[in-house]
This record gives structure tokens, sequence and C-alpha cells, in this order.
């Protein structure tokens, strides 16, 4: 795999100052920053003690001799967190004060023997800097101290900017997606009344003598699918766009008793609707997910449609039953996906959007609920499941 790796080119170009001694502290290599750092050359300090060759100070002498010793002595890393040695300037005999992190590291032979021990010097002065000391006679270590205080305060600063922002282009992704998805559904479910409508007007118009009244039925009966499509797909892009509704108190039975005198259903209507569920949310999007629920109930029922009121604390349960062909376990995540139309749905109601479960879904979700498929026995059971306003118990 292409040329070998020049370990000394490596080793010279690395920033930090980083000398290579042997067990009994011999200086074998250094690199350039170490050179550049102490102005010195090779020859001045190869074959040297470590101790010596670079004029340090005993305090740190001491330190780095019990340092390199402990790694010989254990074959460990070994860190000593900050020692000062002051580095000569531009002017000579002129001194710079500096601060270092010290790190001791082993290197083994193939015999499992200590071979080398790689001293590596990172100034750590500039973390000092600009930082003031808790008194005027602040030590080294409490000013460094609070320098890493208030590194670790900026980090958690820049840590939850950085989850705030994830959220905020997660959110803008969603936004996103949910465009495409409307666009989608606007575009196909218009697609095909429209086919029908361009369809029905050309045969009318190279049959001029034909009795128009058959087709002008068809073209309402278009006419009147696209209508409800539009209808529901102006819901939905409300649903993602516009401002929320001021949420209002809603009693859960008073609606459904006021929507089915309002719009009475074409089937039986059966109601066991307990009194005082309370709910926080829009009682005309409330309305349209009772409306959507008692149109799918009436395009599959047999006989008659049950509506239940009922409470299972924290939640308010709105529940629409009935006694049709039911749903397939499979099917129950299925209808509540935009435009999807299971084969009774098309048979029963050709004219239907496809989109009022999912509408109601929608909504549901929006207050904090859900909207769902549950097991029933003989038919189907829909369930709005909504937190209780507060003070509803």
């Amino acid at each position: 795999m292409g040329d070998a790796l020049d370990y000394a080119a490596v080793f010279n170009a690395t920033p930090t100052p980083c000398t290579v001694v042997t067990p009994d502290l011999t200086i074998v290599a250094v690199n350039d920053a170490c050179l550049r750092t102490t102005h010195l050359s090779r020859p001045d300090v190869i074959g040297r003690s470590v101790l010596t060759a670079f004029s340090s100070p005993s305090a740190f002498v001491e330190t780095l001799r019990a340092s390199l010793e402990h790694v010989a002595r254990t074959g460990t890393v070994d860190v000593v967190p900050l020692l000062r040695h002051d580095v000569e300037s531009g002017r000579r005999g002129a001194y710079e004060e500096r601060y270092w992190t010290l790190v001791h590291v082993p290197v083994f032979g193939r015999d499992g023997e200590l071979s080398w021990i790689v001293c590596w010097a990172e100034d750590v002065t500039p973390l000092l800097e600009g930082t003031p000391p808790v008194d005027e006679h602040g030590d080294p270590e409490t000013r460094l101290h609070h320098r890493a205080r208030d590194l670790l305060e900026l980090s958690t600063r820049l840590k939850r900017a950085y989850r705030q922002e994830q959220r905020t282009v997660s959110a803008l992704h969603e936004a996103i997606e949910h465009q495409q998805r409307f666009l989608f559904d606007a575009t196909h479910d218009l697609r095909n009344p429209i086919t029908g409508l361009m369809t029905e007007l050309e045969v009318a118009l190279t049959e001029p003598e034909a009795d128009l009244r058959p087709v002008l039925h068809k073209l309402r009966r278009d006419v009147e699918r696209l209508d409800d499509i539009v209808a529901d797909l102006l819901v939905l892009a409300r649903l993602y766009t516009a401002t929320p509704p001021v949420t209002d108190r809603v009693d859960l039975a008073r609606l459904v008793m006021e929507e089915l005198e309002t719009h009475p259903p074409s089937a039986e209507v059966i109601t066991r609707l307990d009194s005082g569920v309370v709910v926080r949310a829009s009682r005309v999007r409330l309305a349209r997910v009772l409306s959507n629920l008692v149109a799918n109930a009436e395009r599959h029922t047999t006989s008659r449609i049950e509506i239940l009121v009922r409470t299972e604390p924290p939640f308010a349960f709105l529940e629409v039953v009935d006694d049709g062909a039911g749903i397939a376990p499979e099917d129950r995540e299925k209808i509540f996906q935009r435009a999807y139309r299971g084969l009774d749905a098309r048979t029963r109601d050709p004219g239907g959007s496809g989109f009022g479960l999912a509408i109601g879904r929608e909504i549901a979700q929006a207050y904090g609920g859900d909207l769902y498929a549950a097991d029933q026995p003989g038919g189907a059971r829909l369930v709005m499941r909504l937190p209780l306003a507060p003070g509803t118990g």
C-alpha cells in the first residue's frame, strides 16, 4: 500500500515537544519542536541525561525524575498535570514564564522489556492566560482549575446549543417531509377525477347528438369527489402549516350529541356517553374527527353504529364502532395512511378520498393523543384517545 511510513519524518513534524529516553534516562531522540522550544541542537542533547540536558530548575528535575522512575518501575503511563519551566525568549538571557503538562509513555521491545520512554511536553500556558486568580496570590494550579471550569461551562453551553440546533434541523426536515407528502397526495388524488372529467367531456364533444343528462350527472359526481378531495387537502395543509387554533374545554358527550343532531347518519346510532368527559382541543377539529369516524362507519356497517365516550384517567376516549366486516390485524395501521382505501371501502364508496382517518390521526396527535383501531369481534372499533383536561377526573 504505497511507500513505507517515514516514522522519523512523522516524529519530527509533531508540533508538541517530544523526547525519547532509555530506561536509564539517556536521550536518544528529540523532535524539531523540542529543539525550537529549547533553542538547542541535537548534538547538544543526544546522549545526555534528560535530567541535565535542558538546564531545568531543581523542582522541575525532581518531579521529572520521579515520574520517569515510576514509568520505568511500573511500565505504565504517567502524567504530570502542571509543572513550571520557563523558556528562553528571543533576547538571550531573557525568559518567558511557561507551564507544562508532561506525559510519559513506556515503549516495550519484542522481548517485552522496556526499551524507551517517550516524553511529551504540552504547553498549557495559554489556558492560564486571561484567567484572573482567586486572589492576588492565586497559584497556577488554582488559576488552571478555574480556567478548566470556565472551559467546561463553555463546552456545556455549546453542547446545549448544538442539541437545540439538531432539534431545529429535525423539525425542519419533518416539516419539509410533510410538505412533500402533502404535494404528492394532492397531485395523486386530484389526477384521477380530473382525468375522468376530461374523458367525459371529450366523449360529449364527439357525440353532439347524444343525451347529455347522464353525462352531466356523471360530471357532477366527479366534481363532488373533487370538492371532497380539495376540502380534505385543505385540512391537511392547515394541520401542517397553519397556526394551531385556540384550544377550548370540549365536553365530548355534548360534542357527539350536537354533531348527531346537526348531521344525522343514515344508519341507526346507539350512544353510550359518560358525562363530564372534558378535553382541551379545538372543537371544530374534534368535530371533523368525529364526522370522519362516523362516515367511515357508515360505509362499512350492516345495521347500526355505536358511539361511546368514556374515561380511563388520565385519558378520555371517544369510540365509534360498526358491525361490518371489521379490519384485519395487518391492515390496522394501513388504514391511517393518506389515500389508502381498502377493497371494501372502494366497493362501498368509490368516491371516497381516503384522507379521513389520516386527518383524524393527525388532529388527535396534535393534542397529545392518538387515533387507532382496537379489537372488536364482528366489526371495527376506532378509538380516539386524548388527555383529560386539568380538573377532570
